[in-house]
């Protein structure tokens, strides 16, 4: 059509003039019929998708699933409904039953097997109900609720939705006779694991408890350790099969409004069908996400999500996962330890330091030796030059590659000893690494300071777990830069990282925000204060002091 009205206004002006004016009278009374032709088709289509919109509406409502009704009082018809809904699973028990005393009225009960209290039922939900006298004036439902159940946590409902949810969650239903409604019984007895110490955050001194798999149970332990009614616990479903529960955690008068909101914000606009693990939010909800580095925190102690929520940070905890994430997250955050604040802090403030030292040397030492081996000899020593390159004489690689091979070769070992058994794992981990580095010496395929190179790397990496991607991704990147340019490459792989650094936010703040010249800011950076010198939280936080007690004279 588009095509047409261009050869009209063409022709229109080819012939304007005496000879054309019929033609050009033609030309236009014939656009004019084609442009109605058109709008007409237009306004027709409209009017039909509308039509057909309207028809549909009514259709989608009488199609709509169980799921999403209501009761409809009929006793039989709505525990039949129910069953249904749970057709082929066969850890559904449901229990009809009668009352015994005053008038006889039906009562059902229904529970995944395996998820409840059994004793708790027969006891505080069977046994009441049929020795209850309910008269014959009676509402039956009210009079049980208010009554005859033996059990604190109770609930009406009549959506057959919220009836799924309590089903698979562990609680009881219990239908009545007579009644649009249900009740909802908190019967909830699954074994889970008990409380013990996080395998992967142990220390020397401090509390030994870390969070299990029970929403509930981890929450009881921050509410233990903080004792404020301004502590703030909202739930919220993830997951549209899963439907798992999860908890955000915060201070009210700590934390910053803006950081709150836009966790929810993300939050909401999660759309999956399960979270079996934190990490499922945190990869989806953290800033940067294509960074090696972590701008979501990740713990198993309640101790530590205590101290981060005390500063003004936000915490996400998950039914069915003992780990808990905080945000905002910040770059010193990786060297911190939760130790560090209840030893001396003379000693926390050396381990920190360490912990620094080995990043750094982890991530170039590797490098700085390939780069000195390969440009820049003349800075080592000659005694020192003379003995790397009596080891160096035989192999028959470069020193790049002897680099590359040792560290997967410890990477892999690593990684086996993970993996295996306690016992085994440790035996394979040190015999591993004894023998293929001395036969690798001794077949002279590898250089002897590689060996100690590369194992004084692996060690310092194993001090900042918490930086064991980005470890691995510069380590190589700056390595592969020293095996080209030299120390220009390291110099150039250093830019580069801190330019990284200073673009990442982790939910608007800066990543390195707490880095400062200033001594006040420094108080728990680099080294640890003592708790009398550490009177203001982060700057993120709403109220900034954090204590006002001077220190003793005595």
């Amino acid at each position: 059509m588009t095509e047409l009205f261009k050869t009209i206004w063409y022709t229109k002006k080819r012939f304007v003039g005496k000879k054309g004016i019929f033609l050009f009278a033609l030309l236009k009374r014939l656009k004019k019929i084609l442009w109605n032709s058109v709008k007409d088709s237009k306004n027709d289509n409209r009017k039909n998708n509308k039509e057909k919109q309207n028809e549909e509406e009514p259709a989608a409502e009488r199609n709509a699933s169980p799921e999403e009704s209501d009761l409809t009082g009929n006793f039989e018809k709505d525990v039949e409904t129910v069953e249904e809904l749970f057709h082929n699973n066969d850890t559904l028990v449901v229990r009809k039953m009668e009352n015994r005393n005053g008038k006889t009225i039906k009562f059902c009960i229904m529970y995944i097997d395996g998820m409840v209290n059994s004793l708790m039922i027969n006891q505080n939900v069977v046994f009441p109900i049929e020795n209850a006298e309910i008269g014959p004036q009676e509402n039956a439902l009210d009079h049980i609720f208010n009554q005859v159940i033996l059990i604190s946590e109770i609930e009406k409902t009549a959506k057959v939705e919220k009836i799924l949810e309590a089903i698979v969650s562990g609680d009881t239903v219990l239908f009545v006779e007579n009644s649009d409604n249900v009740l909802l019984l908190n019967t909830k007895g699954f074994t889970h694991r008990s409380v013990t110490e996080p395998e992967s955050e142990k220390i020397l001194r401090g509390p030994r408890e870390g969070f299990t798999e029970v929403l509930l149970e981890n929450l009881s332990m921050l509410r233990r350790r903080i004792g404020t009614q301004d502590l703030k616990m909202k739930f919220k479903i993830l997951g549209k099969r899963t439907k798992t529960k999860a908890c955000v955690c915060y201070i009210e008068g700590l934390v910053n409004p803006k950081i709150l909101d836009e966790l929810y914000r993300r939050l909401d606009k999660l759309n999956m069908d399960g979270t079996l693990d934190v990490n499922y939010i945190s990869e989806i909800i953290k800033d940067s996400p294509l960074t090696t580095f972590k701008t979501i925190g990740d713990t198993e102690r309640p101790d530590v999500v205590a101290a981060r929520l005390l500063e003004g940070r936000v915490a996400v905890l998950l039914n069915g996962t003992p780990v808990a994430i905080t945000v905002p997250y910040l770059f010193i955050e990786n060297f911190q330890n939760n130790e560090d604040y209840y030893v001396n802090f003379y000693y926390a403030s050396i381990q920190r330091l360490v912990r620094m030292a080995g990043f750094l040397i982890t991530v170039y030492f590797p490098a700085f030796y390939v780069a000195v081996m390969t440009y820049h000899q003349e800075i080592l020593p000659t005694p020192m030059l003379v003995s790397v390159s009596t080891a160096r004489e035989s192999v028959p690689f470069p020193t790049v590659i002897e680099v590359f091979i040792m560290i997967f070769v410890f990477m892999v070992i690593s990684e086996t000893g993970v993996r295996m058994p306690v016992g085994i794992g440790h035996a394979l981990s040190i015999v591993g690494a004894l023998v293929i580095g001395q036969a690798a010496v001794d077949a002279k395929l590898i250089s002897a300071p590689v060996i100690i190179i590369v194992a004084l790397t692996g060690i310092t990496g194993l001090m900042v777990q918490k930086l064991n991607a980005s470890i691995i991704v510069y380590r190589t990147l700056i390595l592969l830069l020293a095996s080209f340019t030299g120390i220009v490459g390291i110099a150039f792989g250093t830019g580069f990282l801190i330019i990284h650094l200073f673009n990442i936010r982790s939910f608007g703040v800066p990543y390195i925000s707490e880095l400062s010249f200033r001594f006040q800011k420094n108080k728990d950076i680099f080294m640890r204060a003592p708790w009398w010198k550490m009177i203001t939280r982060p700057d993120f936080a709403m109220d900034k002091v954090r204590m006002n007690t001077e220190k003793s004279d005595r």
